[in-house]
């Protein structure tokens, strides 16, 4: 069964990860897909990979005046936008001392600044019955070292998911969250941190996750079409956890 026929999604930070697994998913339940990505490369590698029914375009979600283009960028393609998938995001690392004001500034201007002024842009496209979908993290659950400015930062995102629904309701626009775990994906690739230093962190990291592994792509794509589509019709302003279910089971 096609969830979304006749749909048109937007996903930004769609040529990897969580971002391109549920425009493949959502482009296998029928719709149109438009994602985002920084560069002209990995855009088109991610397109032809999609197949015809893929669109993308070219913009990083940390910058403003690539957001305040995407509404004239979108209507190159698309005359309204079914599903929001408010995706683009990674995470800066570091300890209290250590942060400096450049790191500070590029994940809040990303995940906060980016998340907000992003739906603000897409929102005048969507029609009644859309849906909108902000990623979150289980982190903003627990404390944990070295992330206060990435959890600060998708607090903000949260906070928004219950704000926005109380907004969106009047427009009979669905506003959700999922909130991810461990997720086999690239965000440690733009810490800085090195391959060995990555993959140190995920040995140790996968003995203390419930089931022994990191999360597939494929696992939040699958809730987020579930969101987007009919099937949730009546969910409004909830945060739906993937993470395994280390946040409820580890202290």
């Amino acid at each position: 069964m096609e969830k979304l026929k006749n749909k048109t999604a937007f996903i930004t930070g769609g040529t990897n990860g969580m971002g391109f697994a549920t425009a493949q998913e959502f482009i296998n339940n029928g719709a149109k897909v438009i994602i985002t990505g920084r560069s002209e490369k990995t855009v088109n590698k991610a397109v032809e990979e999609l197949g015809k029914n893929a669109i993308g375009i070219v913009s990083n979600a940390g910058q403003l005046s690539d957001i305040f283009e995407l509404q004239n960028q979108i209507k190159k393609h698309a005359n309204k936008i079914d599903v929001l998938f408010v995706n683009a995001g990674y995470g800066k690392f570091n300890s209290i001392e250590n942060v400096t004001i450049e790191e500070f500034d590029e994940v809040f201007d990303m995940l906060v600044k980016g998340t907000f002024f992003t739906v603000q842009q897409i929102l005048p496209l969507m029609p009644e019955g859309s849906s909108i979908i902000l990623n979150t993290t289980f982190l903003t659950d627990i404390g944990q070292s070295n992330m206060s400015i990435y959890t600060a930062a998708k607090a903000a995102v949260q906070s928004f998911i219950k704000t926005f629904a109380a907004e969106c309701t009047s427009k009979k626009i669905r506003v959700n969250g999922i909130s991810p775990g461990y997720i086999a994906t690239n965000i440690f690739n733009n810490t800085g941190m090195s391959q060995e230093n990555i993959q140190n962190t995920i040995d140790a990291v996968t003995p203390s996750l419930p089931f022994q592994r990191f999360g597939e792509p494929s696992e939040i794509a699958k809730t987020a079409l579930f969101l987007a589509s009919d099937d949730a019709s009546y969910i409004h302003g909830i945060e739906i956890r993937v993470d395994g279910g280390l946040s409820k089971t580890k202290p």
